[in-house]
């Protein structure tokens, strides 16, 4: 099944190479981010009883394995290796093999470039119930990005080879990763489309709106930091500010340290729009 997902890899493969050097450097953790060179053994031990339960209940809920009967999710739940890693632990780096993926328990993992000049971009933050690290898995190759947690987080990790296995014997299993990597490659269109053709104010409004939206409420928290939140949209945080000053100005919004709430969404529809 590797060639149906070709396409998802080249779309992952073409963003890995934008600015790609020797090295990769992480601004968070200030050092550099060798490529090629594993950062994390998640390949041994096994799961322990107690964290059976919570991974199971967190894969009914992800739309990679929902769906699967409760046999299905015990056995793959079995081949799972769970492990606990602080906030700015660097799971994998760009140009290491990818002998599997990982599923967030709990937390919250960025995928993210980052260039010798310290400019980091961040390609997309993974919250608990999503899959990541699972495009070039399937090609045999190499992770295009790097991936690191933004807190203290309980990942999940399944080899490449129980994977094949697990998709091999269950039809749907095959179905739902299908259309997580048709989800995953129209994401990195828009991403790109809006980091490429976008001016930051209608990032920026656009971003609020997804979160509004994931939410369902007109208030939320923003778990991103300023600068995670710029690096996100492709920006510095001066100009985030002032983007943020401007539409708390219009009227289009109302923050509370991390708190937003949204007073004009039709507002700032027009803006995300570029109108």
């Amino acid at each position: 099944m590797g060639w149906r997902f070709s396409l998802c890899f080249r779309m992952e493969s073409m963003i890995g190479r934008a600015g790609r050097s020797g090295f990769d450097l992480s601004q968070k953790r200030g050092i550099l981010c060798e490529k090629g060179k594993p950062t994390a053994d998640f390949t041994e031990g096994a799961m322990m009883d107690n964290e059976a339960a919570p991974l199971i209940a967190a894969m009914a809920e992800t739309p990679l394995f929902r769906g699967l009967s409760d046999g299905m999710l015990d056995e793959l739940a079995a081949l799972a290796v769970v492990r606990e890693r602080p906030g700015g632990f660097e799971i994998f780096r760009s140009g290491e093999d990818a002998a599997g993926f990982y599923m967030v328990v709990e937390g919250r993992v960025k995928v993210f470039k980052a260039s010798t000049s310290g400019k980091e971009l961040i390609l997309h933050v993974f919250g608990p119930g999503e899959v990541f690290g699972e495009v070039p898995v399937f090609q045999g190759g190499t992770f295009p990005a790097c991936a690191a947690t933004l807190g203290e987080s309980r990942l999940a990790y399944w080899s490449r080879t129980s994977l094949k296995q697990a998709v091999s014997q269950d039809p749907e299993l095959a179905m739902a990763m299908l259309a997580l990597l048709a989800g995953r490659l129209r994401g990195f269109v828009e991403k790109l489309e809006a980091v490429s053709l976008k001016e930051v104010p209608a990032r920026l409004a656009g971003y609020l709106l997804l979160l509004r939206d994931s939410h369902g409420r007109d208030e939320f928290r923003l778990d991103l930091t300023k600068g995670q939140t710029a690096a996100y949209l492709g920006t510095i945080q001066e100009t985030l500010s002032r983007v943020f000053r401007k539409l708390i100005e219009e009227g289009c919004i109302k923050v509370d340290g991390p708190i937003v709430r949204i007073l004009d969404a039709p507002g700032l529809e027009r803006v995300s729009s570029g109108g």
